[in-house]
């Protein structure tokens, strides 16, 4: 089968070659990819800059869309030609994580999507939505679940709530989609005038350039009637987490799922303890909150928002546009 391997780390070290497909046990399928998306972490990965030091040569990619191409004597909950999401954390069916779950990571600890065929566990596999083309389903398994885990999962929103969305990646405009859906009045950060009124085509209520506002929670509040906001996700990390925190009101909640700008983080722990804030990280989540998530993107017929779409033979191209942040939501590699 055809697949995209790491050679060597760096961009200019993914090449496309042949490979064995992978073969099927009693329990797992194999799935014919689609389309897959890349995140940040495929970025880090590939250029070995999380210090991961993944063995070479590797298959990236964590998220990813296919077909069933064949399935195990014993799978009953799957045929050929379902279309379905690739797992990330390929263990982890429901409930909390456990060291069992996070041991097995598509694109980290095994290899990643970016290859014809990959093999699935059936229990953990999730129906594509009914009303979104490959291209569009692939942000789901990792940036979409992300999102609806962290709103919906474990800040527990509600409508009429407010929503601190911040930048232009896949789990922040995932979340503005589904804190739009939910009743939310949103508020969004981004630094270029261009996605100003990206955002607010997408449904955000005020858009605040950071560049204009470097302490952007002022305006936060001044936006919000004087009061922080009830939910914000932490994309940034490093450089961002002190206005995250001032961002929220009393018992608001802060949600950590980004370290772009570095994830070695330092604040002042005074406004946390003294405004009864929760900072909660999270990683993506678990079969059952996918399927929830498929169901809220047919009945509210939501599209993901994508970037732009390479072919296999443009790999190179597809993760240098990831890499050039000129980006406004998912950069997508079609088979």
């Amino acid at each position: 089968m055809q697949a995209i391997q790491l050679e060597n780390y760096g961009i200019e070290n993914l090449k496309l070659t042949e490979v064995p497909t992978p073969e099927v046990v009693e329990n797992e399928v194999l799935v014919r990819t689609t389309a897959v998306s890349l995140q940040y972490l495929d970025l880090l990965t590939v250029e070995n800059s999380n210090g991961l030091n993944i063995p070479l040569p590797f298959i990236p990619v964590s998220e990813g869309v296919g077909v069933i191409e064949r399935v195990g004597k014993n799978v009953t909950r799957w045929k050929k030609g379902d279309r379905v999401l690739i797992p990330f954390v390929t263990h982890w069916e429901a409930g909390k994580t456990t060291p069992y779950h996070n041991a097995i990571r598509t694109g980290v600890q095994t290899s990643g999507t970016l290859a014809e065929f990959t093999v699935q566990p059936e229990n953990t596999l999730v129906r594509t939505p009914q009303n979104l083309s490959d291209e569009d389903a692939t942000s789901l398994s990792v940036a979409g679940l992300t999102a609806w885990a962290m709103l919906v999962t474990q800040a527990n929103i509600k409508a009429g709530q407010t929503f601190l969305v911040q930048g232009s990646g896949g789990v922040s405009l995932s979340a503005l989609q589904i804190a739009k859906i939910s009743g939310l009045k949103i508020i969004a950060t981004t630094g270029s005038r261009e996605k100003e009124q990206k955002l607010r085509d997408l449904g955000a209520d005020e858009v605040i350039n950071y560049k204009d506002f470097p302490e952007w929670s002022n305006e936060v509040k001044r936006l919000n009637n004087g009061k922080g906001v009830d939910v914000t996700l932490d994309v940034a990390g490093n450089q961002t987490i002190g206005q995250s925190i001032f961002s929220v009101k009393e018992h608001g909640f802060v949600g950590l799922v980004g370290f772009m700008s570095g994830s070695k983080l330092s604040f002042d722990v005074f406004p946390l303890i003294m405004n009864y804030i929760r900072l909660q990280g999270y990683s993506v989540g678990n079969a059952q909150d996918l399927d929830e998530l498929v169901n809220a993107i047919e009945k509210n017929n939501l599209k993901p928002v994508i970037d732009s779409v390479y072919s296999i033979d443009q790999t190179q191209e597809a993760f240098l546009k990831l890499k050039s942040s000129k980006v406004f939501g998912k950069v997508v590699i079609k088979f």
